[in-house]
């Protein structure tokens, strides 16, 4: 049976580990054409040769910083010259820096900003034009659960998620019977090295010690589903929680 996304190409942010590297090998696994983007180039190029060894979907890197717009569209001019379009887009990058908001870590406010909301938008700017010139493409945006609930240890980086999920109803609606869907996933708790950031240690060590955690394997296999699925079905939202 052939592969469900044989000819198609996939860029995916945040690849370089975790969510997004696992993303990458599941797609490539459907047949995709895969483009890893992250800043950690090493890491990006033992993916990519993990890959293409495996002579199902072909994968290259570009060394991208999501917050740099022109660093992302050259991703996608990259992505375009080297497997002629952008059938799907993962906009996976994500930072989280555990703090609470009285404590005045303004530097990291700016920093999730730059990359959990600017990140997704240039990212969807880079694509958005040429497919709806095609009527046709996929963008997947990648919120949280933290995107539905706050806690008092996250509301900086809940209101980021907040916006994504934002951007991705509002776009549900602006292109709807344009051709190009749009997916939003929310994922729970994943053993990544996600929350393992910031500032407020006694916070990132309370995560550490949860338990109850998703696979990165688990994310990716909800993102093959809403990718997979034929063209006159949009799968809107998935919200996947750990039990």
């Amino acid at each position: 049976m052939a592969n469900k996304l044989s000819g198609k190409t996939a860029v995916i942010t945040g690849a370089s580990s975790g969510i997004g590297s696992a993303i990458a090998a599941h797609l490539a696994e459907e047949g995709a054409n895969v483009v890893l983007a992250a800043r950690r180039k090493d890491k990006l190029d033992e993916l990519v040769d993990s890959i293409n060894k495996k002579g199902n979907g072909k994968a290259i890197a570009v060394e991208t910083d999501v917050t740099n717009k022109g660093e992302v569209d050259f991703l996608a001019e990259k992505t375009a010259d080297t497997f002629g379009e952008v059938d799907i887009y993962i906009n996976n990058a994500g930072l989280m820096l555990l703090s609470k908001v009285q404590n005045g870590h303004v530097d990291e406010w700016d920093r999730m900003v730059d990359v959990n909301i600017k990140g997704v938008l240039y990212g969807i700017n880079s694509v958005l034009p040429k497919m709806l010139e095609r009527k046709t493409g996929h963008l997947v945006n990648v919120a949280s659960v933290a995107g539905l609930e706050v806690s008092k240890v996250n509301a900086v980086y809940s209101a980021t998620k907040f916006a994504v999920r934002a951007l991705s109803m509002g776009l549900e609606k602006e292109l709807a019977r344009t051709g190009v869907r749009v997916t939003n996933i929310s994922p729970g708790a994943v053993d990544t090295d996600l929350a393992t950031h910031g500032t407020d240690e006694e916070l990132i060590g309370k995560v550490k010690e949860n338990n109850r955690k998703l696979k990165a394997d688990d994310i990716a296999r909800a993102v093959v589903y809403a990718v997979t699925q034929p063209d006159y079905v949009n799968v809107n939202e998935v919200t996947v929680r750990p039990v």
